[in-house]
């Protein structure tokens, strides 16, 4: 019911994630990232437990397949799960289990990896990993460019209805966190629409945060 991939940006250390699923709100059961660390999707029939779990393994110093060892043995019915993962040097893994859904498979570069599940066939997340590493630019815009490339090489065997996207930099928080938990349209192309408004603005939201006198105003009424 699932396509995704989590992504490490070798120039600036963001790690990413996108997803999307005829499942509604997948982002919310999903996807998981920690800055400095990695990122983690975890998929098919979903455990929530295991993104957090893989995340904190590779904070105590695991690569993303000692990670996914480590999920492996720790987590509950396991042949069930797909979990992938890529930690702070851009090293990948994945776990599918045997009970995944219908079509599903798998594929994996340094700072890129996909994988899905009931899927239109079985070169979607190949053609999802191209994608991330033939395009360019800010780490968002390629996990955009992967998933519409993932999309056009058939995505999931029926329509999707829901798509998420997670960044995270250095702070402790995502600095993007875009969801459509539910649509009768693309989900996607909702998600690629929500981040080109606000890809100007994540700069401006860190530094209200860090420190909002040096924040600018939106010209929104009241913000001035």
């Amino acid at each position: 019911m699932t396509f995704s991939l989590v992504a490490r940006c070798e120039e600036t250390g963001m790690f990413g994630l996108a997803i999307s699923s005829s499942s509604p709100a997948v982002a919310a059961r999903c996807s998981y990232a920690r800055a400095g660390v990695g990122a983690v999707a975890s998929q098919n029939v979903t455990d929530p437990t295991l993104g957090p779990l893989a995340l904190d393994l590779m904070q105590g110093g695991m690569s993303a397949a000692e990670a996914i060892a480590g999920v492996k043995d720790l987590g509950k019915f396991i042949e069930y799960r797909q979990v992938l993962a890529v930690d702070k040097n851009g090293n990948t893994a994945i776990h599918s289990g045997p009970n995944s859904l219908g079509i599903w498979t798998q594929a994996m570069a340094q700072n890129v990896a996909s994988g899905g599940n009931l899927l239109a066939n079985d070169g979607v997340p190949q053609a999802i990993v191209d994608g991330f590493l033939s395009s360019t630019g800010h780490i968002g815009d390629r996990l955009i460019a992967a998933m519409r490339a993932g999309l056009a090489a058939g995505g999931e065997a029926g329509p999707v209805h829901s798509a998420g996207m997670k960044i995270v930099d250095k702070v402790a928080w995502p600095v993007a966190d875009l969801r459509c938990d539910w649509s009768e349209d693309c989900p996607i192309k909702n998600i690629a629409t929500a981040w080109e408004v606000y890809k100007p603005q994540l700069d401006a939201y860190i530094q209200r945060a860090l420190d909002p006198r040096e924040a600018p105003s939106y010209g929104v009424p009241g913000d001035q």
